[in-house]
């Protein structure tokens, strides 16, 4: 095998597993519907190296009806319910960047087929063994004018069910904080608020901490260029931090760009503990008591 050869290989390789927690804690949010082998094997995997809780995101009406279902089969699986942030412009424009080109041929269809999403998002958001409702929130990164508006729709649809169910809601936040605290302001945030995959930096999660806010941080906060992250892990309070994989996305380095799954949680906890100054395992504890106060289980 050539040189060349062997780096692909690695690069698609599952990283090796970490060493166990001493103290067992949760993903705060995962997408096993988008990872290789089965939900039982992901979660032996996990909970091996002391990951023993997941919550399953679901991202569009499919994925959130997998989400359900994995919850009810699965005691160590929770789910949490939504329309994606760049779902909605899909929906109502047919657009998946929500450029709103084919706004004239299709917004009234649009929005009722959005209002038919979000209606089946609602239902299942009642079941009990549903804990959140997300990933929702706004995602500027390649958006339009009219995709915005649809995903703001979105968003304080979203926000409304999560009052209404008593669910914790789950925000996605990509180059969006000010519109996205804006509207959280101006809809009321639910009792309990987790920002996915936190971005912003030290100032952000001051703001966070005073609204009480849960900030999750997920294995980009390894990265060498996410110092903004890092900063903000260093003023979060303890009572406030989760942690994530976003897996397949976002694997922690030293393994940048090969699959995540949640048995990589423990890497991610050891750089926040770094981060921190503190032990490993009183972080594990604080983050597991966290993330069970944050989805209500």
């Amino acid at each position: 095998m050539s040189s060349n050869a062997g780096d692909r290989a690695d690069k698609s390789a599952a990283p090796p597993l970490p060493a166990p927690l001493g103290v067992p804690v949760a993903d705060s949010h995962t997408h096993l519907d988008m990872q290789s082998g089965t939900v039982a094997e992901a979660l032996a995997k996990a909970a091996s190296v002391g990951v023993t809780t997941v919550v399953q995101v679901g991202c569009d009406v499919r994925g959130s009806r997998w989400a359900a279902e994995t919850a009810a089969a699965h005691d160590s699986v929770h789910a949490a319910v939504a329309l994606h942030p760049n779902e909605a412009p899909r929906i109502v424009h047919g657009d998946p960047g929500g450029g709103g080109s084919r706004q004239g041929a299709r917004g009234a269809g649009g929005m009722a087929a959005l209002d038919e999403a979000l209606a089946e998002i609602d239902r299942l958001a009642a079941l009990p063994h549903v804990k959140g409702v997300g990933e929702t929130g706004l995602d500027f990164f390649r958006t339009g004018p009219e995709g915005k508006e649809a995903q703001e729709s979105s968003f304080r649809a979203h926000i409304e069910m999560a009052k209404r169910h008593g669910k914790a809601l789950v925000i996605h936040d990509r180059d969006a904080h000010a519109d996205v605290l804006r509207v959280l302001k101006e809809e009321g945030a639910p009792e309990r608020t987790v920002f996915h995959c936190y971005s912003g930096d030290a100032e952000m999660a001051g703001v966070c901490a005073r609204a009480g806010y849960f900030m999750s941080f997920a294995g980009n906060v390894t990265f060498k260029n996410a110092q903004n992250l890092r900063d903000a892990v260093a003023v979060a309070p303890a009572e406030l931090l989760l942690v994530e994989t976003d897996a397949p996305f976002l694997t922690p380095a030293p393994y940048r760009g090969r699959p995540n799954a949640p048995y990589l949680i423990p890497v991610t906890v050891r750089a926040l503990a770094a981060v921190r100054g503190v032990d490993e395992d009183v972080l594990a504890a604080a983050l597991a008591a966290n993330t069970a106060r944050a989805f209500g289980y």
